[in-house]
Parts: C-alpha cells; structure tokens; sequence
C-alpha cells in the first residue's frame, strides 16, 4: 500500500555500484489520477539540503527496467502504473550521509489531452526523509515491534507493508502483538499461517518476540484460578513456536499503580515452563515503567530464575525506565492535562542496567521522540548502548515507537531511531 505522499518512506537509501557508493535513490508513487506511459514523464527535479539534482541527471526503474530520461521519452512499451512506486536513482559520488534530510521532488508528465501550452503538468513534494547506515550490527540484532505502527496497521499499512518497511532499514526481526496481528486469534486459519510464513521468507525476517496477555481480570466479578491463567499462557505458547518466535512477553494484570503483577503469575508460569523448555520459548515478563529495576517486582523475577535455574525465564527491559526527560505529547484514555505515571522520567541508572543484564533475554527499545538531528528527546542511548555492549548483550533490539500517532509518523520515527542505535554500536 502506497503512502499518501508522493515521496515515500522507503526506499531511501544510497546505490552501491562495483563497492563504490555512487548515489541515492528514492521511491516515488505517480502523483496523478492515472498511469502514464513512460514517454510521457519528462523527468523529475531532485532536491536534497538545498542541492538541486538536474532533471536529465536521474534514472527512472519502472517494473524491474531502467531508463535514462532520454531512453523514457523514446519508449513504447514502459508505463508507470498508479499503485507501482518508481524508484528514482540520482548520480552522486559518495551519496548522501546518513540521517534525516530534507527531500523535495518536482515531476513532470505530460498529457496528451491537455492543451499543449500548459504541459508539461508538475507536481511538487517535500519531506523529511531518513537514510539508515548500512552494514555493521555493532554485536546487536536488530527488530522492529508492530507497536510502533499502532494507528497505521490496517488503516493505511498492511502487514506485508509493515515487513517490508523493515527489511527496508535493514533490520532482520519482527515482534508482534497477539491481539493486535492476528486475524481469528487465538486459532488463526492455516491460510493465515501460511501467508506469514511467505512473507518471512519474502522479507527474510525472524520472528522474535510476540506479546500476549493473560487477563486474569477479565471478568468483573472474578479473577482468573491459576489453571485458568496458566491455560491462556499454555496456549499462547503454543501459538508462539507455531509462528515461529522464540520470546513470548506475558502482560500479567496487575494488582497496583506500581504494576504488581497479579499473585498467581508464578504458578501459572511454573505450570507452563516445561512446555516452554519443550517448545524453546522464553517466558518474558516485562520491566516497564513506572517499574524500576531496583523493585520488588523485579526483584522476584530475577530471585525466580535463580530459584528455578529455568534458561526459559527472563527479563525483558523495556527502555522507557531510562526516560530522562517528560513525555507531554498526551495518550489515550488519561486526562490530557496529567502526565500518566508509565510516561514520567524513572531516570533508572545504568549500573542497574549492568546488574540485570544476566537476567535479561530480549530488549524493548521503548522511545518517544528523535528529532531531525538523530537527537532522542528522552532516551539515552549512547549509555543504554555502550553498557550493553560492555555487559556483553549480543540480542534483540527491537525498536517500539510510542510518540504520537499522526498517519506515517511511527515509520519515519523508526528509521530515525535505527539511524542512532546503529550510529553509535559503530562507534569505537
């Protein structure tokens, strides 16, 4: 599914030719009502920071062919198609640094039907637009959580649209949310189950972690029993190495503003932990704020895995108990007037990091806002980073975006969030 806007976010990257880096290209969806035939594109004007790319300088792919300007105009048998995107190549040694730029396009289309004297028919765009580093992992796995496209998926993205934006800025995991991806859930049809396995073969990506929740309020006049509870996470289990993913995160209900997980989570979870070592699917509960580390919640979590010994039991950090700084951007459901207790500043410091990082099995890398400098608002990743790496994390991070929910903003949030993690795990 195209964006609304004629520049898209993918697609943004710069050209290797030969090992050499010989310019940028960018993905644009035709601007008119209709399709066109190539020899009716007399070109587009390509600006970026200011430098202006000549109409005649640029090539034009369209259904897998591409074409100089010249080559376009004398075609017969191209044509542009109004849902196919053309990818549009810009000469430029070196290509462009990585991070946010500012992007305009002019194309120009001629129309046989119009009076000559107005043509050709232009059509401008201007956007901000994120061009990811390539290479390296710097020792990390990188992901991307569906979350972070809460409001677009099936509005105006698709799952298939949502892996591709992330095989695009060259991650290589998708997390997903129960209740939120699946169709049917919790028993999804084998149609279902077949075309997800297509579109990780597609995309080649790897699932990692999925997100489920056992409601142990789910009726108001009792809670859960623990076989009812351990039912769900049974199944969801399950469910998870059928799709193939090897972390499962339990939202438990919680019994208090801290997030007090509800008391039967450890009997429910020593029910399900054979299953879970069958399966190889790690159960893990989320520290999310306003949680703290140093918290009894957490705290018996970690006095669990050292209790049981369990490989199939651990921490997953979510990054937002690192926020510095207040998120004010308002959220559903809270008084727009009062930051919610989960989005003030826990300031969690990194020596706590260090000590649970034994403990740790995935990486929630929560954010909220990166501006067009790569700076994050809120979140400090080059501490986050740096004592990761020193702790030895080799893992997921898996990026969840959870600013504001404009249409498209959470895709271009991402990639602005894997051009700073993948910036600084390059850094000596």
């Amino acid at each position: 599914m195209l964006e609304y806007s004629i520049i898209q976010t993918r697609g943004f990257t710069n050209v290797t030719e030969n090992g050499r880096v010989t310019g940028f290209r960018l993905l644009v969806r035709m601007p008119n009502y209709r399709g066109a035939w190539g020899s009716l594109i007399e070109g587009a004007e390509v600006t970026v920071d200011g430098r202006a790319f000549s109409r005649e300088s640029t090539r034009w792919t369209l259904r897998g062919r591409t074409f100089t300007l010249d080559e376009l105009r004398r075609s017969t048998d191209v044509h542009w198609d109004l849902a196919e995107p053309a990818t549009i190549t810009v000469p430029l040694d070196g290509g462009l640094a990585p991070g946010v730029h500012d992007v305009a396009v002019a194309i120009y289309l001629r129309s046989p039907y119009i009076p000559a004297f107005v043509l050709p028919l232009r059509f401008d765009a201007r956007r901000e637009c994120t061009l990811v580093p390539p290479g390296g992992d710097g020792g990390f796995r990188y992901g991307v959580s569906l979350y972070s496209f809460t409001g677009d998926m099936n509005t105006v993205m698709t799952l298939e649209d949502a892996m591709a934006d992330i095989a695009d800025l060259g991650a290589t995991g998708i997390e997903i949310l129960t209740q939120s991806t699946i169709p049917g859930y919790p028993e999804p049809t084998t149609a279902w189950i077949d075309e997800w396995q297509r579109l990780l073969e597609t995309y080649r990506l790897t699932p990692t972690n999925i997100c489920s929740w056992v409601d142990n309020q789910m009726w108001p006049d009792r809670d859960l029993t623990v076989e009812e509870a351990a039912a769900q996470l049974d199944r969801d289990v399950r469910l998870a190495h059928r799709l193939g993913f090897g972390f499962i995160r339990p939202k438990f209900g919680v019994i208090s503003p801290e997030l007090d997980p509800h008391p039967t989570w450890e009997q429910t979870v020593l029910r399900t932990l054979d299953l879970a070592a069958e399966l190889d699917v790690v159960i893990c509960p989320e520290i999310h704020s306003p949680t703290p580390i140093k918290h009894p919640v957490t705290q018996n979590y970690i006095q669990f895995i050292e209790r049981t010994g369990t490989d199939h039991f651990k921490l997953m950090i979510d990054t937002g108990i690192f926020q510095t700084e207040v998120v004010n951007d308002g959220h559903p459901g809270f008084d727009p007037d009062e930051v919610p207790p989960f989005l003030r500043p826990l300031k969690v410091p990194m020596a706590d990091l260090a000590e649970a990082l034994p403990y740790t099995g995935f990486i929630q890398a929560k954010f909220f806002e990166i501006d067009e400098t790569l700076t994050d608002l809120h979140i400090p990743w080059a501490d986050i980073v740096r004592t990761l790496r020193d702790g030895g994390y080799t893992g997921w991070l898996s990026s969840e975006y959870e600013g504001r929910r404009e249409p498209y903003r959470g895709r271009e949030q991402v990639r602005r969030q894997h051009a700073v993690l993948r910036s600084l795990a390059a850094a000596p």
